[in-house]
């Protein structure tokens, strides 16, 4: 067993990594549709597989998403201005090996069926229940809104890349009932079905070594991080340390 810290930044890149090995993803960025919905994490997402198909070089995650958390002392942007989707570029769509460029989920899913695949990130993990949840500030619950019927209705695969440091406790359904209630504030919450991939599966599908998390959290950089356990075969736990080694000096995700 050998024993290693991750950062959220890190974490981010190794799910990307995590992604790019996933079998159910490869197959569909052959011949099928992936849409890759904006989100910070969902950033490294694109970048790891638009590298796959020699396609990532004008790609850029830096304004990637459609809102985004920052801390309480600094609710607005360097700039100034509020986090807003200025210079959005899009979801990146993965039609048939060629990068859709310019389009969203609003434009790919009424032509998305049974084999593709729908990369959403989320808000919450519990990692007891293998499940997911994400905040919901549109009135028409925004880019999760329109997938579910996709999932629902078509067997469009749906994976949820999310980090670990979203991890909550309790069961998703009683707090979204909790927060979600009339006469609530702020954001609402949805659980919501699909495949949970966190740095945990990524290192289990890129070296075939089983990871846990046993500690958390740090100072200077490493706040946020968590201490991870991994064991395996020889060489798997080898692969697992050479990998999470490349790792190590992942900047922090800015805007």
């Amino acid at each position: 067993m050998k024993q290693f810290s991750l950062t959220p930044a890190a974490g981010k890149r190794l799910i990307g990594k995590g992604m790019a090995g996933h079998p159910e993803v490869l197959s569909a960025l052959k011949g099928k549709t992936i849409v890759i919905i904006a989100g910070t994490t969902n950033g490294y997402v694109a970048e790891e597989l638009l590298a796959l198909i020699g396609q990532a070089d004008e790609f850029r995650r830096e304004r990637f998403f459609r809102g985004i958390v920052l801390p309480p002392s600094q609710p607005t942007l360097p700039s100034g201005r509020f986090p807003d989707e200025s210079g959005f570029p899009g979801d990146v769509v993965i039609q048939k090996g060629i990068w859709q460029k310019g389009k969203t989920i609003f434009d790919a899913v009424d032509e998305l069926k049974e084999g593709d695949v729908i990369l959403k990130g989320a808000n919450a993990v519990d990692l007891e229940s293998r499940r997911a949840a994400i905040l919901i500030g549109h009135p028409q619950a925004g880019t999760i809104g329109v997938s579910l019927p996709a999932y629902y209705g078509r067997r469009v695969r749906l994976i949820i890349p999310v980090g670990l440091e979203k991890r909550v406790y309790g069961n998703l359904d009683d707090l979204a009932c909790e927060i979600n209630r009339p006469g609530a504030h702020g954001p609402r919450l949805l659980p919501v079905p699909g495949e949970v991939v966190t740095e945990l599966e990524a290192i289990g599908l890129l070296t075939g070594a089983k990871a846990k998390i046993i500690a958390a959290g740090g100072v200077s950089g490493a706040e946020g991080s968590v201490w991870l356990s991994v064991c395996g075969k020889p060489d798997q736990e080898e692969r697992a340390a050479v990998l999470l080694q490349s790792l190590v000096s992942e900047p922090a995700f800015k805007i």
